[in-house]
């Protein structure tokens, strides 16, 4: 009899595979860090995604939990670097690598948990498929660099369009989702055109999530979201938000985000504050929600098109909303 598994469940039978292969190794001051970074905590949202597309087509998930770890670590590097790179003081509400131990550590751990994530894509058990998930994890891997650089580069730059900035978020974060569900379809054997379709599903979702987290950085609450409200307004990064503001803004308007987007003042508060207020003024979060649903929309025909039974589909389809009209 096919089981369908519950998201939860996956989460479950991964965080047992995690507490199986902890980073509880030697150096200490190399390895206690990735075991930090990896016990604080998140979605699990990469490795889940991963196990619910191979349980679209196979029961048995184990033999894709080594490549779901693989996605994980790797997203969690990702995230130690870039943390690094943008100064931002906390991840999941606690101290970041860097600021609980120091700079060096965070890189030369971040580097070692990159090894380890090819590592553990090596360990699936069908030997024959790894040359094609090797280059499809390597393809992933580079568009996160590349993304994290275009964002990087926009912050220093004038002529940024909302296309640009769109690419730029499928590279630095739709790519690895729809990387991670390609990657379990992959592993249970499903067809060129599912693989195709579970990976525009992942890529329109991504970018999806993405504008939702645009949004919460600006109108989250602190407590649940994680990270510091207005940390984007703060770092001059050119959002979505921004760049519909910019383009919606009347010359005074346009003045102040042009003046405030391009400094560091020291009332930090006072400057989100007022970025907030022509926002507001620009009904900017109603467009950026619809702009957010439109990928969405585009996600759940891709998965409308994968060949196997409706009832297989739910809980991707459940997962998607549920991300989407996250609050934190």
């Amino acid at each position: 009899m096919f089981i369908m598994h519950t998201p939860s469940e996956l989460k479950s039978l991964f965080l047992d595979y995690m507490q199986q292969h902890n980073f509880q190794l030697a150096p200490k001051e190399l390895f206690e860090p990735v075991d930090y970074i990896l016990q604080l905590g998140g979605k699990r949202l990469r490795p889940v995604l991963l196990l619910m597309s191979h349980n679209l087509y196979q029961t048995e998930v184990d033999s894709a939990l080594s490549a779901a770890y693989a996605y994980e670590i790797f997203h969690n590097f990702s995230l130690v670097h870039d943390d690094i790179m943008d100064e931002a003081p906390l991840r999941r509400g606690k101290a970041t690598i860097h600021q609980k131990y120091d700079i060096n550590t965070g890189i030369l751990s971040g580097d070692v948990m990159l090894i380890y994530a090819y590592k553990y894509l090596l360990e699936t058990p069908d030997k024959n498929l790894v040359p094609e998930l090797m280059t499809l994890f390597s393809k992933v891997a580079a568009e996160v660099c590349i993304g994290q650089q275009y964002d990087m580069n926009f912050e220093t730059s004038d002529s940024i369009t909302i296309a640009a900035y769109l690419q730029m978020i499928e590279y630095k974060t739709a790519s690895l989702i729809a990387g991670a569900l390609k990657t379990g379809a992959l592993l249970a054997g499903a067809p060129a055109e599912d693989l195709y379709h579970l990976y525009e599903f992942g890529r329109n979702l991504g970018i999806a999530f993405q504008l939702q987290d645009d949004i919460l950085d600006t109108y989250g609450n602190a407590a649940t979201f994680g990270k510091r409200i207005g940390g984007d307004i703060v770092q001059n990064k050119k959002t979505y938000l921004v760049l519909k503001a910019m383009q919606l803004a009347n010359n005074t308007q346009k003045q102040v985000l042009e003046n405030l987007l391009s400094t560091y003042p020291k009332e930090e508060e006072a400057k989100i504050a007022t970025v907030v207020d022509i926002f507001d003024a620009l009904d900017i979060k109603a467009i950026a929600s619809e702009k957010k649903d439109e990928y969405h929309q585009k996600a759940i025909a891709h998965l409308a098109l994968v060949k196997v039974v409706e009832e297989r589909k739910i809980h991707l389809q459940e997962i998607a909303k549920e991300l989407l009209e996250r609050v934190k």
